[in-house]
């Protein structure tokens, strides 16, 4: 999983002039999934998503920072009950419980409580990769490997990945990453000890050593901002290389009140400025480039050694980057760019022979990977649990029996800014996105209007149908698949039907005998208990 890469910024998927050569390898012997959504256009929602197999309005770590409750289960849940191992390596953006750990009495030092505060992996490396430092302290406490071998590889500092991996040097004064004018320069980092090889060699290390059957999470923490990447990347990229943004001077006439709000940032008005995307770009692009030598670098690794014959590789990311499409930046919203996610897998079994190379339309969204894994695995999908669906049947050239005809994606804006400029009770600061392949609906909690899109006459998402009295009938379509939705069984954890149906099966045989007159009307031994002679009392 990498950080905020775009489904659209692969060679394979038709970028002009970015070459992802590895990528494009792993596509040619798997299969590359044109139509894959996130479940929330946000980090921690997003990872919390794909970590349980279930819609962020189930598990309830609807942004960054929220924690994901205690007892939530999780992928590595499904796996160990299973006899296989799963491991983190890189980035989670999870927050634990702490509250419901100390109310269940859960240490972070157990065994149980270490995997309740990390999303269910046992870990081998987690470092989620923003050390930022402000006024009011540090974004994040945690301890950071990362700055750790940064320090021991002789880089000074206490903050080396502010100072080094995340800056340029200008006559020994930092240039950070942070001011979006620096992106064109390299990072005062050598190459090999930036972020991106780092867990390369961490997921080399695990995989050497792993025995038996694991799954390992390696999660990159680029092409995520800052826009900044070390030599010789910083320069392969320029202003040339840019795509002209995708956005239309006609979004900004009339716009729904939450798009506007989402133009009217800091991120966004930047982002209109091509001087600034210019710049910004071609670094994200450097940043890609490097990704994809480094997915070279384990690819062959993983040959030379002869794990790549029985390991399964799926590539994809947690959400996109505006990039200046959209008079946007960042994520947030439900535009292709932020929302569509690249989905890649690579089956080493027979069985996936047939797709080799292939491309698949279907819709499917990021907890389908969390029940593809389990089912690869050989395990029976909890689908009372894992809201998620195998893809496995796509590997093998079959269309499977609950394919979807919608996607979802949630997001909970009440955290974000903009819940402030709009002044949304938190409550209300919430947006549901169904997608079909032909519109797009945005539901906008707190009496907004919805925003609709023709993605078939309109496929770069210009113009919102959302009030146009002509879409009516579009409108009252998708809201009928969003009613659909939310109508599902999403909160009953703890029994599967299977045992329910196994339960009816079993019949009425524990004594509890309702509605009889005078017990003729069921089998004779279902009231043997009450029939007979009374004991003698005392």
């Amino acid at each position: 999983m990498f950080d905020q890469l775009r489904f659209d910024y692969l060679s394979c998927a038709g970028h002009p002039t970015l070459q992802t050569p590895n990528i494009d390898r792993l596509a040619r012997k798997g299969v590359r999934f044109t139509n894959a959504y996130t479940q929330s256009p946000v980090c921690g929602a997003a990872r919390m998503s794909a970590y349980t197999g279930r819609y962020v309005s189930s598990h309830g770590a609807q942004w960054n920072g929220v924690p994901l409750k205690v007892g939530e289960p999780t992928l590595g849940d499904h796996m160990r009950a299973h006899g296989t191992g799963c491991w983190l390596i890189g980035k989670t953006h999870m927050r634990a419980d702490k509250a419901g750990m100390a109310r269940l009495g859960l240490t972070p030092d157990s065994v149980i409580g270490a995997r309740q505060a990390e999303c269910g992996f046992d870990i081998w490396c987690r470092d989620d990769g923003l050390w930022a430092e402000g006024p009011g302290g540090p974004y994040d406490n945690a301890r950071s490997p990362y700055n750790e071998y940064l320090k021991s590889r002789g880089y000074g500092g206490d903050n080396p990945w502010a100072d080094f991996a995340n800056a340029a040097a200008d006559d020994d004064i930092i240039a950070s990453g942070w001011f979006m004018k620096n992106a064109d320069r390299p990072a005062n980092i050598r190459e090999e000890d930036s972020e991106t090889p780092w867990l390369t060699t961490q997921t080399i290390d695990f995989i050497a050593q792993a025995e038996g059957p694991w799954c390992a999470h390696l999660s990159y923490i680029k092409p995520h901002w800052p826009y900044i990447v070390p030599a010789p990347y910083h320069d392969m990229y320029g202003p040339a290389d840019v795509v002209p943004a995708t956005r239309d001077p006609c979004e900004l006439s009339d716009p729904h009140p939450l798009y506007q709000a989402f133009t009217d940032t800091i991120i966004g008005r930047s982002f209109r400025r091509d001087d600034v995307r210019d710049k910004v770009i071609p670094a994200y692009m450097g940043l890609i480039r490097q990704c994809d030598d480094q997915m070279g670098r384990l690819f062959d690794w993983l040959e030379e050694s002869g794990r790549m014959e029985d390991t399964m590789i799926i590539l994809t990311s947690d959400h996109g980057d505006y990039l200046g499409d959209h008079w946007l930046g960042e994520k947030d919203l439900f535009h292709a760019p932020s929302v569509k996610v690249p989905l890649i897998i690579c089956d080493p079994r027979e069985s996936a022979d047939p797709t080799r190379g292939t491309t698949c339309d279907a819709l499917v969204e990021s907890i389908d990977v969390t029940a593809t894994i389990i089912d690869a695995a050989g395990a029976t999908i909890p689908d009372h649990i894992v809201e998620g669906r195998s893809l496995v049947p796509y590997l093998g050239g079959q269309t499977p029996d609950d394919a979807r005809d919608f996607v979802i994606s949630e997001y909970d804006y009440s955290k974000h800014p903009v819940g402030t400029t709009l002044e949304a009770p938190p409550r209300d600061a919430r947006l549901f996105m169904v997608a079909d392949h032909d519109w797009k609906l945005v539901h906008c909690a707190a009496g907004y209007r919805p925003m609709l899109f023709d993605l078939r006459n309109d496929p770069d998402e210009l113009r919102d149908l959302g009030a146009d009295p002509a879409c009516a009938t579009a409108r009252a379509q998708m809201y009928e698949k969003l009613h659909a939705w939310g109508l599902r069984m999403s909160q009953r954890l703890t029994v599967s039907e299977d045992e329910i149906r196994a339960q009816r099966a079993g019949g009425n045989d524990t004594g509890v005998l309702l509605g009889l007159v005078d017990g003729s009307e069921v089998a004779p031994d279902l009231v043997a208990r009450y029939r007979g002679k009374v004991p003698r009392r005392p």
